[in-house]
């Protein structure tokens, strides 16, 4: 009895300090770190992207007490597989938000609906992810990036008010699985109709200068009396512009680009380039992360938001 009752005593005891203490509650959770964001690119090859990572990681080093950042990207522009890749790592590491700017419009949308169903906010930039493909996915992902068919537009009219009605012109496009390659060809092509030129060829580039470069040859080859090609971003450009160059036509055959990259800003400015169009890639990134770090800490819903883009010319 002496012993049952001297358990029975331990027992209360250890009850009424435990609830004292406050033993089988949960107390308040630890606090949350940092949001963890990562940015995931095309071809840091490309100028642009580059420019775009440079941004970044200025803006984080600005704000290091807010985020930490995760950048990365493929080596080569048409390697989707391999962003898939990048992005399926940044799942396994339990990133906060991903921010990407697709290679692909349509493959790159089940990778990111995966990030999203275990939690993960997912901003979209640069090249919008397509529409019929989210929609069949159950998905509403953000466009945070810039109109291209109004940037394509203004360097298209720009190249059309130093041509005349009938004169002939080119296209030389980025990749065909990209929604801002189709519409930057779109927008060239509303200022070459209201400015009755003629577009003879559209071919693609895939981003590349040197694919650039091969088509381009052709292009004057077969067209001699071509007098303008429009070039869906600024490493293809280069590519024309060498292409002329190399066949003395660089004073015949006028070249507008998009991306206002530093290797084509002396080439404006000695008239080798037209115009460009400068979508801001050292601020394209940072508005998606802005608007991630807004869903991650305030729920903000998702909604597109357009950035801006500004035509480049001499003297601009």
């Amino acid at each position: 009895m002496r012993r049952s009752f001297t358990a029975l005593a331990i027992i209360l005891f250890v009850a009424v300090i435990c609830l004292a203490a406050g033993c089988g509650k949960q107390g308040p959770a630890p606090a949350a770190g940092k949001p963890k964001v990562a940015l995931v690119m095309k071809s840091l090859a490309n100028e642009f992207f580059k420019t775009m990572e440079d941004g970044a990681k200025a803006h984080q080093a600005q704000h290091s007490s807010d985020y930490t950042l995760i950048t990365n990207g493929i080596k080569d522009e048409q390697d989707v597989a391999r962003q898939i890749d990048l992005v399926e790592q940044t799942i396994a590491q339990k990133v906060d938000a991903i921010v990407i700017a697709p290679a692909d419009s349509k493959a790159l949308v089940p990778v990111c609906k995966k990030a999203m169903d275990t939690g993960i906010v997912v901003i979209n930039i640069d090249n919008k992810l397509d529409a019929g493909v989210l929609a069949a996915k159950n998905a509403s992902i953000p466009f945070i990036g810039p109109n291209n068919r109004k940037g394509a537009e203004l360097a298209g009219r720009e190249l059309a008010s130093k041509l005349k009605a009938g004169d002939k012109v080119a296209i030389v496009e980025g990749a065909p699985n990209a929604f801002n390659a189709t519409q930057r060809k779109l927008g060239f092509e509303d200022a070459i109709r209201a400015a009755k030129l003629t577009v003879v060829t559209s071919q693609t580039g895939n981003w590349e200068m040197d694919k650039a470069n091969q088509v381009v040859s052709g292009m004057i080859t077969e067209h001699p009396d071509l007098k303008g090609i429009f070039c869906a971003n600024d490493n293809m450009a280069l590519g024309a512009v060498a292409a002329l160059k190399a066949a003395g036509k660089l004073d015949e055959v006028m070249v507008a680009g998009f991306d206002n990259i530093s290797a084509v800003h002396q080439l404006v400015q000695d008239g080798a380039v037209v115009a460009t169009v400068d979508q801001h890639a050292d601020k394209l990134a940072v508005y998606g992360i802005e608007y991630a770090l807004e869903m991650v800490n305030k729920k903000a819903k998702p909604a597109d938001r357009e950035t801006p883009v500004d035509l480049i010319t001499k003297g601009k």
